[in-house]
């Protein structure tokens, strides 16, 4: 997200012409919309990050392994029936009030469908996943999509218009829903039922919170032309939704159908833990990029200038990120979240890698279908999807959880390779270009790699109080973070070309209003 920020100011007041109201530049409302973005996600990631950790210490793993089978039905039915109209409505230039209620009809039809399917389709799931626990949640659960599907459809201006701000109290109050309430069921009632409850309680308040916030009212109206225009963008995004699900979750399926429920609770947490900072980097690129790509998609030069900005930050803050979780996965584990969820901590370091090269990948996604290309985006995913389908089982055999974590390497690594060609051929950038962006990071992180290992050599958790040891653990990794900063402070000293920290000091100045 601060990929957004800094998507556009350092060279935006020289070459993005004003786009918004008087006195604003399209840059300077990206700038503040990132803000927000950025505050949403750090603020939802560090409740989300508690409420994991303290229900992975009331829980077990086979409580969110039986929870996780449950989204993972509803996730099959949700990505094979997306329209992709909200997405469409977006990228969409000109007046588009009038398709508003043309998409939430078609939402909402969709979404009572999709609740009435996994009704039925419940006990059979629960057959298939071995998980009988599975078969109440799942005629629950449906009724998170039908909640999600009465949102009020024009909050989407909250991001086509860059109004970040309404964006932040939308979905923060959700989650302060979600939390409150999973966390005192946990206590109350120390089984999975926490979970349905606080993910039903966040859908909830968001959709209240939507029609509070954002004063249209969408009514129940369907226009054939309309939906068939909107359609006509969105079937990239139905097919791009279907490879992603099948890349994104068909690993948890042959998890949880071949090694059980537990097996899938250790491996699901483990790709949580490990790709929470990779998701959140891809999540805050694409909210703000791909509405700013939709405005500046048939300017090249300011295209280009945007996508570098983007990958050049977001690599800077992947790379040492990744590096942290892998070196630093078993302390945190056993440390936070304690010593039955061990088992899981191979998975995790492999999945911190895959988590990286996503963080990559990602940038890619808001450039393709911002600029028009949302079909780049889909042949993306068909090489993810058929990596994964061909190695998936055999990995998962031999290897268990770290075989499927090893899967999802190979799958991000099909993606990374035709990534460059896509981006470039938008971009029209040399290889050279990118090759810049990539080493400062790197060689940074060698020297923050190098910190952890010596603080490890003395240092052992085990022998310390629980307090002491996560803080302990706090200080390292503030210590490292501190290595990297200060390394990358100095290579930009001798590699002027490698301006990052002058544009984070831009950022901020933006921001601050200066």
């Amino acid at each position: 997200m601060s990929a957004k920020k800094f998507n556009v100011f350092k060279r935006c007041k020289n070459v993005v012409k004003k786009m918004t109201t008087p006195g604003e530049s399209l840059s300077e409302k990206a700038v503040k919309g990132g803000f927000w973005v950025f505050s949403l996600r750090i603020t939802d990631r560090i409740f989300q990050l508690t409420r994991t950790i303290i229900l992975a210490r009331l829980l077990s793993p086979n409580d969110f392994g039986v929870f996780g089978i449950a989204l993972l039905v509803l996730s099959i039915l949700d990505s094979f029936s997306q329209a992709g109209f909200q997405q469409a409505l977006i990228q969409k230039k000109g007046e588009t009030r009038s398709y508003l209620d043309t998409a939430w009809t078609v939402g909402l039809i969709r979404g009572f469908i999709i609740a009435g399917v996994v009704f039925f389709l419940a006990k059979p799931a629960a057959i298939f996943f071995e998980a009988p626990a599975a078969e109440n949640i799942l005629r629950i659960i449906g009724i998170s999509i039908i909640l999600q599907s009465l949102n009020n459809i024009a909050v989407l201006y909250f991001q086509k218009e860059l109004q970040f701000h309404k964006f932040f109290k939308y979905q923060f109050l959700g989650t302060i829903a979600d939390v409150t309430v999973a966390i005192t069921s946990a206590f109350l009632l120390k089984s999975v039922w926490a979970l349905v409850f606080g993910l039903l309680a966040g859908n909830l308040v968001r959709c209240i919170m939507s029609y509070v916030i954002e004063p249209y009212r969408p009514r129940f109206r369907f226009n054939r032309a309309q939906a068939k225009e909107l359609f006509g963008f969105g079937r990239w995004i139905l097919g791009s939704s279907i490879l992603v699900f099948i890349g994104a979750h068909i690993d948890d399926i042959f998890v949880g159908r071949l090694l059980g429920a537990a097996a899938l609770g250790f491996y699901q947490m483990a790709y949580r833990i490990s790709n929470m900072p990779a998701t959140e980097i891809t999540y805050m690129i694409a909210s703000v990029a791909f509405p700013a790509y939709s405005k500046v998609q048939d300017r090249q030069v300011r295209l280009q200038q945007a996508y570098f900005r983007i990958m050049r930050l977001t690599v800077a803050i992947s790379i040492p990120i990744a590096v942290g979780i892998v070196f630093l996965a078993p302390e945190f584990t056993n440390i936070f979240l304690g010593e039955k969820w061990m088992p899981m901590v191979p998975a995790m370091q492999l999945l911190a890698v895959a988590g990286l090269i996503k963080s990559i990948i990602s940038t890619g996604s808001p450039l393709f279908t911002g600029s028009g290309h949302p079909n780049f985006e889909f042949y993306m995913q068909l090489i993810r999807g058929l990596i994964i389908i061909i190695a998936i089982y055999p990995l998962t055999i031999y290897m268990e959880i770290s075989g499927a974590a090893l899967c999802v390497i190979l799958s991000m690594v099909g993606m990374l390779i035709i990534w460059y060609p896509f981006s470039q051929n938008i971009t029209k950038a040399s290889w050279n270009k990118y090759a810049n962006t990539f080493w400062p990071p790197l060689f940074s992180s060698l020297f923050m790699v190098g910190g952890i290992y010596i603080a490890k050599l003395y240092w052992n958790p085990i022998q310390q109080p629980l307090i002491l040891s996560m803080l302990t653990f706090i200080g390292i990794g503030m210590s490292s973070i501190f290595i990297y900063i200060a390394v990358m402070y100095i290579l930009q000293r001798y590699c002027p070309s490698y301006n990052i920290m002058d544009e984070v000091k831009l950022i901020y100045k933006s921001l601050i209003g200066k």
